[in-house]
């Protein structure tokens, strides 16, 4: 909201949402005083091409178009003076009860007040053949008791303070313009409609049965098509059988299912429908330290989380996914290689250099950054996640075409030369030292070459990939061990302790007693409950980090400590948020949620956790 642009209900008093277990009334406030919602408040719904965080009062915080990368026109997650943001809700006092239609990403919210209850259905729509060729919202309003008063409003923001938004009026109606973006309002059955000169407000009556709509159509430098509301109505039907019939193909009949099945539709949701690329997170810039100066943008695609992906995909049978993933990433890979990046923009190109925006962030936390810069770095645990991904393809029954074989067996030469050197590791820290799991990377790429040429799917010959792979072994033995702290140390030399070790029970480097032990060292000097910080000294900056707590109970598994694995999977359940949403990390004292969300490496590690438990 900006002075120079009041929106009728300025005058009224802010409804107070009430945060409590199932919307009971309780004394807490959802947001605070300069407009914040909790991080734990939110709720994810996606299209394939974006992602909208929505609170528990019913505001759309966060919402970039039409890409998840793009600059966001409604932001106000991290600037809720400028930012934008599209609201929905009771003009009086009410609590809140939500959940997502069971099997999709389309969120449900009722609304209680004193004069009757209202549901909010939220979707992104999707089109008969797939994603629509625009981007589309649509927010039904259904009464469901009594007559309740709702008010909203659309209003774009600066897109981080590089765009001013206008309303423009055109021979159909007025549209909204920012950054290249034409965004057009469309209500079934509202009260009024008022026209600002950056923003278009809406009011609405519910009463028992009625169904109303708030719907939202935008393309970015091109025409906009302007659907009829009762069409916008309608695809939330269908986008909701959409979801259904995708799920109907996933096959998972494990424990923890509940959590199993929301993580896969929220990883769904980070999915790039265009080419199967995942973004490590929907947003940028939210805090991994309280005090500031750990903020990163993660709206880019990781070759670490491709791998984890595939590993869940295929075990629930899901076939598109997986080789819309794999053939990204090769392709990606050949075009920009031969040396692979680290992460990549979801087209297949590099990740631009990180820029610092003059945003005041999430409560205040700074820095807001657009790009990362993590790109440029070496670290060698890539390489094992490339041959991982590759190696799992063909497990699954699949066949390299010569070309790729040939990319690979030229990776696998490039790893015998480079495991040697210093890397950023696996947090992409800015000091170069020799870690442990790095050299672990390397030992998997090539340990997996060789199986790879074994089996006819890469060409050469194998003896130098095998003898690097057996001296990595022997370095790593002789040098990580420590004796006196009976762990696998962070780095030669060190008597600190790296939580991403635990990846190398899952790889298969060691699953006996050194590593069993190095588990109860990281429990001891990592722990805050049932979760582990990432490395020795991270408790001073930053939250536990959620991914490792899983790899944790998969690293137990593996070790024969079954028992020890299903007892903290449960311990670790009420981590998600009532809508069974993961952050990257999380307060252990307060369970406030830091960093960026969704992640998908927290959700990855949940899932291939229960997977790896289940089939012990």
């Amino acid at each position: 909201m900006t002075p120079d642009d009041p929106a009728p209900q300025d005058t009224e008093r802010r409804p107070h949402l009430h945060w409590g277990a199932g919307g009971a009334p309780a004394p807490v406030a959802e947001r605070d005083d300069d407009g914040y919602a909790d991080l734990r408040s939110y709720a994810a719904i996606g299209d394939g091409r974006t992602v909208a965080l929505i609170a528990r009062d019913g505001r759309i915080d966060w919402l970039p178009l039409p890409e998840m990368d793009a600059a966001p026109a409604f932001g106000a997650l991290l600037d809720a003076d400028n930012g934008g943001c599209i609201e929905l809700c009771p003009v009086e006092e009410f609590t809140v009860a939500r959940s997502y239609v069971e099997h999709t990403n389309v969120l449900t919210t009722t609304f209680t007040t004193a004069s009757g209850s209202v549901r909010v259905t939220d979707a992104l729509n999707s089109g008969i053949a797939g994603r629509l060729p625009w981007s589309e919202l649509g927010r039904r309003i259904e009464g469901l008791t009594g007559s309740v008063r709702m008010r909203a409003a659309v209003r774009p923001g600066t897109c981080l303070n590089t765009a001013a938004p206008w309303v423009h009026q055109t021979a159909h109606g007025p549209v909204l313009r920012v950054d290249g973006l034409t965004l057009a309002v469309r209500t079934l059955d509202a009260d009024e409609v008022t026209v600002g000169d950056r923003r278009i407000d809406v009011t609405f009556t519910t009463s028992p049965g009625s169904r109303q709509l708030l719907g939202l159509v935008a393309t970015e430098d091109e025409p906009l098509f302007l659907p009829r509301a009762e069409d916008v109505d309608r695809g939330i039907d269908r986008t909701v059988g959409n979801w259904t019939a995708w799920m109907a193909e996933f096959s998972w009949d494990g424990p923890w299912d509940t959590a199993v099945r929301r993580s896969t539709l929220l990883l769904k949701q980070l999915s790039h429908a265009a080419n199967g690329s995942m973004v490590a997170a929907a947003t940028t810039s939210l805090p991994e330290d309280p005090a500031g100066g750990k903020n990163w943008d993660y709206r880019y695609a990781w070759v670490r989380d491709s791998a984890y992906a595939l590993t869940a995909l295929f075990r629930f049978g899901l076939r598109e996914e997986t080789h819309g993933a794999i053939s990204w990433l090769l392709s990606t890979v050949r075009e920009n290689g031969p040396e692979p990046q680290v992460v990549y923009s979801l087209d297949g190109g590099l990740v631009p250099v990180a820029e610092f925006r003059d945003v005041p962030g999430w409560r205040g936390i700074g820095p807001v950054v657009s790009g990362n810069n993590a790109a440029g770095q070496l670290q060698l645990g890539v390489f094992g996640d490339l041959f991982a991904i590759v190696s799992l393809y063909v497990e699954n029954g699949n066949v390299l075409d010569a070309e790729t074989g040939r990319l690979l067996a030229q990776i696998a030469d490039l790893t015998c030369d480079r495991w040697q050197a210093k890397d950023s590791g696996m947090w992409e820290l800015p000091e170069a030292r020799h870690y442990t799991t790095s050299k672990l990377g390397a030992w998997m790429a090539l340990t997996k070459a060789v199986e790879l040429a074994e089996a006819g799917h890469v060409p050469g010959d194998d003896a130098r990939w095998r003898s690097e792979a057996e001296r990595i072994r022997s370095w790593v033995s002789e040098h990580c061990w420590s004796a006196d702290r009976g762990a696998y140390v962070w780095y030669p030399g060190s008597d600190q302790l790296d939580a991403s070790i635990v990846l190398h029970a899952i790889s298969g480097f060691d699953r006996g007693t050194r590593m069993s032990s190095t588990l109860d060292a990281l429990r001891a000097d990592l722990g805050a409950g049932p979760h582990l910080y990432r490395y020795s000294g991270a408790h001073k900056e930053e939250g536990v980090f959620l991914a490792c707590s899983f790899w944790m109970v998969s690293a137990l598994t593996l070790c024969g400590r079954v028992d020890e694995a299903r007892a903290l999977m449960d311990e670790l359940m009420p981590c998600a948020n009532d809508v069974g949403v993961l952050a990257e990390m999380l307060d252990p004292a307060t369970g406030d949620f830091l960093g960026n969300l969704p992640q998908a490496l927290s959700h990855l590690a949940l899932v291939n956790a229960a997977i790896t438990v289940s089939e012990a």
